[in-house]
């Protein structure tokens, strides 16, 4: 398997591997970039009632990664979304004799790395930049010394599935210790002077003169789209998200 390009493409990638390894059972999976996920390289959804499938692969994390990490994350999501349309798998876990048989075949054959686990851990860390540390004796306690490093603004609370067992055990506060520094926001009124002084400054006669001496050229527009966590799409019980 080629590993040579630099810049990828993810949709290439993706009917590529349809193509030569999933014999084209994936034409029906959604794949696309997330701007959004910091926790973990690439998700597969799937909806069993819709057979709606999508495959989510993190910007933030495999931008640091090399060609060959992306193509192992985004074959690891494709065996999930393979599972999930052949054979309509609803196990939770994902990883089980089925995933393994496909993940060991793909690897033989293709000499990729692929692996039950993604190991991204300096890439998770990197934007776990709200960091808290309790005040009270497991403070003193590895592996973690009483902090908590998030990459939203969550503070510790009762909802964490680890919040009864640390009231019982130590029963310290949390305190906030580190936070990324905020950007101010431009208010409207300033941004509608700045473009009104842009457009009244571009309105000089060199530019005039510059503009008609030259041949009009079609104006080129980039359009990007949006990229959220299935929008409008309920989650839970109608969907399964293995990672």
């Amino acid at each position: 398997m080629d590993f040579m390009d630099p810049n990828p493409n993810i949709h290439d990638l993706f009917m590529q591997f349809n193509r030569k390894i999933f014999d084209n059972k994936l034409c029906s999976v959604e794949v696309k970039w997330s701007k959004r996920m910091t926790l973990c390289a690439g998700i597969c959804v799937y909806q069993p009632r819709s057979k709606y499938c999508c495959i989510k692969l993190s910007e933030p994390l495999l931008k640091f990664r090399t060609r060959r990490d992306l193509v192992d994350t985004l074959l690891h999501e494709m065996i999930h979304a393979f599972l999930f349309v052949t054979e309509n798998n609803t196990d939770h876990d994902g990883h089980g004799p089925n995933f393994q048989f496909l993940m060991n075949d793909i690897n033989r054959k293709e000499n990729t790395s692929i692996s039950i686990y993604h190991n991204f851990r300096d890439e998770v860390s990197f934007y776990r930049t709200h960091i808290w540390r309790c005040n009270g004796k497991c403070r003193a306690m590895p592996p973690f010394y009483g902090y908590v490093k998030r990459s939203m603004n969550r503070k510790p609370q009762p909802a964490d599935y680890w919040w009864k067992e640390h009231e019982r055990t130590c029963g310290g506060e949390f305190q906030k210790i580190s936070e990324p520094e905020k950007i101010k926001k431009v208010p409207k009124n300033v941004k509608k002077e700045r473009a009104r002084a842009k457009v009244k400054g571009d309105k000089t006669l060199d530019k005039f003169i510059h503009h008609t001496n030259k041949k009009s050229a079609p104006e080129i527009i980039e359009i990007l789209s949006s990229d959220s966590d299935i929008s409008g799409q309920k989650e839970d019980n109608n969907f399964i998200i293995i990672d």
